[in-house]
């Protein structure tokens, strides 16, 4: 059966600019890091990724590495592309990423020339592309001169591979160079995406500043904080879930201590009283600030459904954000 996007795909959901750029970003974008890859249900993957088209999702965001196994989550969203997206190319943004592990050898990972434009050409055979919207820089390298890197993300956008360029997982100092560095190589840095989330607060010491002034965009990804932030903890830690996986790269048991439990309860009290899930407020108060765009993750399209509404409610009162702080830090 061929598919046909919703003709109401752009009636509710919200686009900002990134940064001062011209491109604008849905506030909500959706991330293939898990439940894309090549071990996956292909057609649960399918149904997402078409689901968050109908409902204004314009952003996907990728990275070589994603699967398992790795390469894996591009290649779906390749067959996807090619069965049924292949019409809507330019109403999409595709970005991926390199920094991470991903072959064999000392040219397989990091931050040098080689190794960036490798594993964008590579990324673009997977997913059957001739260019990407946006190619990041995974995260920093100290052992390669950032000119180098920078010089491989400007190159890309010469050559046609990237529209635009960002960077992932960099420090404050490390953003500062960087954003000077493609700025006289004529290739301005477009979006920072940072982990941002209640839980963890580390891009309000002066990243948020630095973007700002730069007029660089940013996208929040685990604003949920790997799911801390939605039902699934009120009551404790599920069988099922990251946390209780040792596998888990960002939470695992002990994150999720008997205090936290209290906060999201907590949270959960106040989103009630807003009108909203506890997901649904987390991803309005991290968007309530500098942030472009927050990247959520999905298992199921009602997921998808459920965060996007957070759009029906972005806005905060004084009283509110001084509830979540109190909340927070624990008075």
């Amino acid at each position: 059966m061929t598919y046909i996007a919703s003709n109401n795909r752009y009636s509710d959901m919200k686009y900002n600019y990134c940064g001062r750029s011209g491109l604008k970003l849905p506030v909500i974008s959706l991330g293939l890091w898990h439940n894309f890859g090549g071990v996956d249900p292909f057609e649960n993957s399918k149904s997402m990724l078409l689901s968050a088209f109908d409902l204004g999702i314009t952003h996907f965001d990728l990275a070589n590495n994603y699967g398992p196994p790795p390469g894996s989550a591009e290649e779906t969203l390749g067959h996807i592309l090619k069965s049924d997206l292949a019409s809507y190319r330019d109403e999409l943004i595709i970005s991926t990423k390199a920094g991470y592990g991903m072959w064999e050898g000392p040219y397989g990972e990091w931050g040098s020339k080689k190794y960036l434009i490798s594993s964008l050409d590579q990324s673009l055979k997977r997913m059957g592309l001739n260019y990407v919207d946006i190619f990041y820089s995974h995260r920093f390298d100290p052992d390669t001169p950032l000119e180098e890197t920078m010089g491989a993300l400007d190159q890309v956008v010469r050559q046609g591979k990237a529209l635009y360029v960002g960077i992932s997982n960099y420090g404050v100092e490390e953003t500062k160079k960087a954003i000077r560095i493609l700025k006289d190589l004529g290739t301005p840095l477009l979006i920072h995406q940072p982990n941002y989330s209640m839980f963890n607060r580390w891009i309000e010491d002066g990243l948020q500043d630095v973007l700002e002034e730069a007029g660089v965009g940013s996208i929040a990804f685990g604003p949920l904080a790997q799911g801390m932030l939605t039902n699934r903890y009120l009551g404790g830690i599920p069988t099922d879930s990251r946390a209780a996986k040792e596998e888990s790269i960002f939470l695992n048991k002990g994150d999720v201590t008997e205090e936290k439990i209290y906060k999201v309860q907590q949270l959960n009290e106040l989103a009630s009283n807003r009108g909203q899930s506890l997901a649904q407020m987390s991803l309005a108060w991290v968007l309530r600030g500098h942030v472009t765009t927050a990247l959520i993750g999905a298992s199921k399209v009602s997921q998808i459904e459920e965060n996007v509404k957070t759009i029906n409610n972005l806005e905060f009162s004084n009283e509110e954000l001084n509830k979540i702080e109190n909340i927070l830090n624990g008075e």
